[in-house]
């Protein structure tokens, strides 16, 4: 199945209790694409770049089975560049530089070899642009999952409630969902949301796990305790490119299934937060991911206190 990833691809500047590094490669669609791609390729990408991105990075991206006909490079701009520093328990950080740069007027481009797209995933960008991205596709895929944040509340709400209702699966964190709905209960969040247009939302809680609710079904999938976090950039981006890229690969858009995929993201997710930036998600095993994967299924594998008591 084609799976169309749209989002940033960025240079990053990384500073956590653990160390710090200058620019490297980064961005909402470059983890996305990437942990996608250990679920199927190719992963097509639609992002835009200025000419100081290195080749040798698109290439990596290319060796990983993503298809960069989508990515263009803007001479004589510079590419988009963020920069945070970490709390010392790194539940917060602090945005030191913010550059747009070339996605500041950002217009995505799809080649014609990208409209077979059947899975779109929209990663974090302005919402119109977003939105672009689906008017200019001439099918609508079978699912179209959305991530967003909290920014684009506050400055472009009407923007994104528009784009919102076009969507199949909203991804977001708690915060975000208890901002965008008003509530502060999750599940009253997630109902809220889903009168937006979404069949589906996933709100994310970091290192206590992902909530999946879809109509009147939940599901909870925790997070797996980790001896050490290194760096949580693109953990979010990451979880979601697992997830799409499961259910891409499967072709299956059933509860059932995306309950197996939100556990595929959360894999995906703990292996990135191993080191810094994208560096843990380039050289991942099969074998790895599926240990890793049943390790999240040991978490929650239990009989009920009374199915035992009645035995």
């Amino acid at each position: 199945m084609s799976l169309v990833v749209i989002g940033s691809v960025a240079f990053d500047a990384l500073e956590t209790p653990f160390g710090k590094t200058d620019k490297i490669i980064g961005g909402a669609a470059t983890y996305i694409s990437l942990s996608a791609s250990y679920s199927l390729k190719p992963v097509k990408l639609v992002a835009v770049v200025g000419d100081d991105f290195p080749q040798s990075d698109i290439l990596l991206l290319e060796e990983h089975g993503v298809n960069t006909e989508g990515l263009q490079i803007k001479e004589g701009e510079k590419s988009f560049f963020w920069s945070g520093k970490y709390s010392n328990d790194l539940n917060s950080r602090e945005t030191l530089v913010t550059e747009l740069n070339v996605l500041a007027n950002f217009d995505p481009i799809l080649p014609d070899s990208y409209q077979d797209c059947k899975y779109l995933m929209l990663g974090n960008l302005a919402p119109q642009v977003q939105r672009l991205v689906i008017q200019r596709l001439v099918n609508r895929p079978k699912l179209i999952v959305m991530d967003t944040m909290n920014f684009w509340m506050d400055v472009a709400l009407d923007e994104l409630k528009t784009t919102i209702e076009m969507v199949d699966v909203l991804s977001i964190n708690d915060e975000e969902a208890r901002q965008l709905s008003g509530q502060h209960s999750l599940v009253k969040a997630a109902k809220i949301i889903m009168g937006m247009g979404p069949k589906t939302v996933i709100i994310k809680k970091g290192e206590h796990g992902a909530l999946l609710f879809c109509k009147n079904k939940v599901f909870y999938a925790p997070a797996l305790p980790l001896e050490e976090v290194f760096d949580p950039t693109g953990a979010g981006d990451t979880f979601a490119g697992g997830f799409i890229g499961y259910l891409a690969a499967t072709d299956d858009i059933s509860f059932e299934n995306m309950k197996r995929a939100v556990v595929h993201g959360s894999a995906m997710a703990s292996f990135c937060v191993e080191k810094f930036g994208t560096e843990r998600l380039l050289n991942l095993t099969p074998e790895e991911v599926e240990a890793r994967e049943q390790k999240f299924a040991d978490l929650v594998a239990v009989v009920p206190a009374t199915a035992t008591q009645n035995a």
